[in-house]
Parts: structure tokens; C-alpha cells; sequence
């Protein structure tokens, strides 16, 4: 049995959104607003709550100048009557250096940060997160690298590091994902039939804007910087795409994961711990929410954004 690859899991996950989420945003661009459905009201407050956590933001002429993601505060009372804060940390797994740099003195002030990451009990990512058998020879791993480069990004693997003491493993193991997703009656297969059927509907209508923009970009003198705004209007729509995705019982790439996730706070906050950060992917943390207020009668706290990928040349007030 082939070895684990932590950062092949992280790049197949990114390559899996941008194509999903390029679809739907696709779909969704041209939808007549008049004639939305109960279906459609519901995506929008969905997106709504999904971009609490990742934005694009642009200045007073309406230019985009950033894509963004956040840090939410939630705070409630353990059995003690301490005040136990919990912050759910958007993650994208491709961005600037500085803003992993930020991210990881951020990750100091936690006594527990709990992150994402399929992968067996006991896993420990080396810092610096470079597998040593790792080739380009391997197709998603060449992928990667070449999205890296045509970006002019940092992959999160490389940069973010795990190995420090307060870091809490809190995702499931493949065993449990693939467990998941057969009892939700999932798979692979349906999963690339419902993208091929997305697909196929939107070229029967003509719905090819995200493809056309990202053709542009591919052929302008700034590349890397024009394929960054298609890109991060992808992103945005990401939490939307993964929904198309659902089973019988919510979805294992959102709503289980986020589960196992929710199960090793409660652990932390009764083991006594009492400021807790959650750092995982921005498509995660609509959902999170809702069960964090729900299920452990949290209420919303303060907020921040932090700068993943620049959109401009030009320098703005952060």
C-alpha cells in the first residue's frame, strides 16, 4: 500500500473546488433573478453565510484589490463559568507567503488549533510539508506546482507549521471518510457524473463566462494576475459548488468532517481549554457556524479579515 501524501490530498482537494466551483458559479451567473425558486432563495443564504468567511474585496472605484478571508470570534461559558472562545480561521490551501506568516503568529495565541486533514490517527506533516518521495513525475503533484507557478502563490503545506505543540488533529482518517460515504450513499463516480452533467447543461445554454474569462487570462500580459480574479470569484462560490455534491444526509466533504471537527473541540473544552482556533478550509465554516451557535449555544463574537491573494498591483490600505 502506497504511503499517505498529506500535500497530494491538500492539491487534489483545491483542483476538485476550482473546477466545481467554476461550474456553478457559472451557472448561477445569468439565472433570471425574477424567477427564483424556494431552492434558489436558499443557495443565496447559503452564499450569503459562505461569505462571511471568504470575500473578494474592492475599492470605491469597484476594483477588485483582494481576496480575503476571516477570523469569526464565539464565545460561551463552560461547566466552570469561564468564558471559552472559539475562532473559526478561514483556510485557502494557495496563497501569499505573508499571509501564512500571519497565520502562523496568529496560531501562537491559541492553547489548542484544531486543523483539517484526511488523513491516518498519528500523522504528523513535516514542516516545510515537502514529501521526500515525492516527484513531479506524479500527475496532481505536477498540477499543483504548475497552478503555483501560473498564480505566483505559496501552497499552505509548505508554509503553515504543523508540528508545533498546540496543533490537534481534527478530521477524520480515509478509513472514516471512505466509511462516510457509504453509508450516505456516495462516490466518486456520482460525484464526477453530477460535474459532468453541470457541465454539459451549461454549454447547452451558452453559460460559459467563467471558461471565457479564464481563456482571456490565459493570453494577457498579466497573467497570473488575471487568472487570480477569475480565480478567487471561483473560490467564492466554492461552499455552493460542494453543495451540488450532497447525500442522503448532508455531504461527507462538508457536514461529516465538520462533525468530527465539532467533536474534538467539545473534547478540548472539557479537557479545560478555553481559547481554541479552528483553521480550516473557508468552504467549511458556514456550516461550522451554525452548529457552533446550535449545538454548543456559542454566540458570534468579533471579526477580522486577512489578505490571501493581492488582485491589484497597486498598494491598498489593508
Amino acid at each position: 500500500m502506497k504511503s499517505f501524501s498529506p500535500k497530494l490530498f491538500f492539491a487534489a482537494t483545491l483542483l476538485a473546488s476550482f473546477f466545481v466551483s467554476g461550474l456553478v458559479a457559472q451557472a448561477q451567473s445569468k439565472a433570471d433573478k425574477s424567477e427564483k425558486t424556494k431552492t434558489e432563495k436558499k443557495q443565496a443564504n447559503k452564499e450569503s453565510a459562505h461569505q462571511r468567511f471568504l470575500r473578494v474585496r474592492v475599492d470605491r472605484k469597484g476594483r477588485p484589490v483582494a481576496m480575503e478571508t476571516s477570523i469569526v470570534r464565539y464565545q460561551m461559558k463552560n461547566d466552570q463559568g469561564k468564558t471559552v472562545t472559539v475562532d473559526l480561521i478561514g483556510a485557502v490551501h494557495v496563497g501569499e507567503k505573508d499571509y501564512y506568516d500571519k497565520l502562523n503568529k496568529s496560531f501562537e495565541n491559541y492553547e489548542s488549533l484544531l486543523y483539517e486533514l484526511v488523513a491516518p490517527e498519528g500523522t504528523v506533516i513535516p514542516k516545510g510539508g515537502r514529501d521526500k518521495g515525492e516527484s513531479i513525475s506524479n500527475p496532481i503533484a505536477a498540477m499543483q506546482v504548475g497552478m503555483q507557478s501560473v498564480l505566483g502563490l505559496e501552497f499552505q503545506l509548505d508554509h503553515i507549521d504543523y508540528t508545533k505543540k498546540n496543533f490537534v488533529h481534527a478530521d477524520m482518517t480515509p478509513e472514516e471518510f471512505g466509511e462516510s460515504m457509504k453509508k450516505n450513499e456516495e462516490s466518486v463516480s456520482g460525484y464526477a457524473l453530477k460535474a459532468i452533467g453541470a457541465s454539459m447543461a451549461m454549454q447547452q445554454t451558452g453559460r460559459d463566462g467563467g471558461s471565457a474569462g479564464m481563456l482571456m487570462a490565459l493570453f494577457s500580459k498579466n497573467k497570473s494576475l488575471r487568472l487570480r480574479r477569475v480565480m478567487a470569484q471561483q473560490m467564492i462560490d466554492m461552499d455552493a459548488g460542494l453543495a451540488m455534491f450532497e447525500g442522503k444526509e448532508g455531504s461527507t466533504i462538508i457536514n461529516h468532517r465538520n462533525d468530527k471537527c465539532l467533536k474534538v473541540l467539545r473534547e478540548q473544552i472539557e479537557a479545560g481549554n478555553t481559547s481554541i482556533g479552528i483553521f480550516y478550509g473557508a468552504g467549511h465554516l458556514a456550516d461550522m457556524e451554525q452548529k457552533l451557535i446550535s449545538d454548543f449555544q456559542m454566540q458570534p463574537g468579533g471579526q477580522k479579515w486577512l489578505p490571501a491573494w493581492k488582485l491589484t498591483k497597486r498598494e491598498f490600505k489593508r
